[in-house]
């Protein structure tokens, strides 16, 4: 199976954004030109998720998803405020390939038996954002990571295949923004339990992280956020499209170096040769 690697993009309003276990978002600049970036550099997909939907009860992504999918050609999934088979339609009209389902999934599981029915297990994949409670076992939460549910994330998952999802997006919200490594038990617990392809989030720092929740993990694809935005905003053609954004966002701390020092940024070239040299297949151009 060849290893996919997905930016993800974290959106507030026209704005991408990056926090650390998804609180204390800062602006980081305009998606449509770190997405385009990433197309260019060899992305497999891009992960588009509505930071606020929680808050409104409604994804606020269309506009950005219908100017991106005239511009990008590689599969592209979005995700926040999606609760019913209407939301994840209009959502798809607009250009998305995949929808990302949590909040509404865990709320009412039957939207993922109807969507993937209508729109096929391939569109639908449910993200999972789980935490590590004292005694080992593994919490899903909702509302991006806000709130508790009292659900066991590797029941959960199993769950949600069994209803129809097509992929399962797991992301640590203990290590979201922290670059201290994916949580490899939480992902191989889910990887080894499910028939479907996994995707793993938060934590990535450095390349090897990601071999290792490829490897250990037994993950198929690697959602990463920090650690590619950071270094594509040293990018010539990433620097001069933001150049006049500097006066709306809050770049300074970027400029200043101001990264986590567990951080060591990459580029999704760097991190396919990386996986490439230890044997695991990626799509390289």
């Amino acid at each position: 199976m060849t290893v996919r690697i997905i930016p993800r993009l974290d959106i507030k309003g026209p704005n991408l954004v990056k926090g650390i276990h998804f609180e204390g978002l800062r602006v980081m600049g305009k998606p449509e030109v770190f997405a385009r970036h990433y197309y260019e550099h060899g992305a497999d997909e891009l992960f588009y998720q509505d930071a606020v939907a929680s808050l409104y009860g409604r994804n606020s992504l269309l506009d950005i998803v219908e100017k991106t999918s005239r511009e990008i050609f590689i599969p592209l999934c979005v995700g926040g405020g999606l609760r019913t088979v209407d939301d994840i339609r209009e959502v798809l009209r607009a250009g998305a390939d995949k929808v990302a389902i949590n909040t509404a999934a865990i709320e009412n599981p039957q939207v993922i038996s109807d969507a993937s029915r209508i729109f096929g297990s391939s569109t639908i994949v449910v993200s999972i954002e789980a935490v590590k409670n004292s005694d080992g076992s593994y919490e899903a939460l909702v509302n991006y990571g806000r709130d508790l549910t009292g659900v066991n994330a590797i029941e959960w998952a199993n769950k949600a295949v069994e209803l129809g999802a097509g992929e399962l997006m797991v992301t640590s919200v203990d290590r979201e923004g922290t670059a201290e490594g994916f949580d490899l038990d939480l992902t191989e617990a889910i990887a080894t339990a499910v028939s479907v392809p996994v995707i793993a989030g938060g934590g990535a720092g450095t390349v090897d992280d990601v071999h290792d929740v490829v490897t250990k993990g037994h993950a198929n694809a690697a959602s990463i956020a920090s650690s590619l935005h950071y270094h594509a905003l040293e990018e010539g053609d990433v620097r001069a499209e933001l150049a006049e954004f500097e006066t709306e966002g809050n770049t300074t701390f970027l400029k200043l170096g101001k990264t986590n020092s567990k951080m060591n940024p990459f580029t999704i070239h760097d991190c396919k040769k990386h996986l490439q040299s230890h044997g695991i297949d990626c799509r390289v151009e």
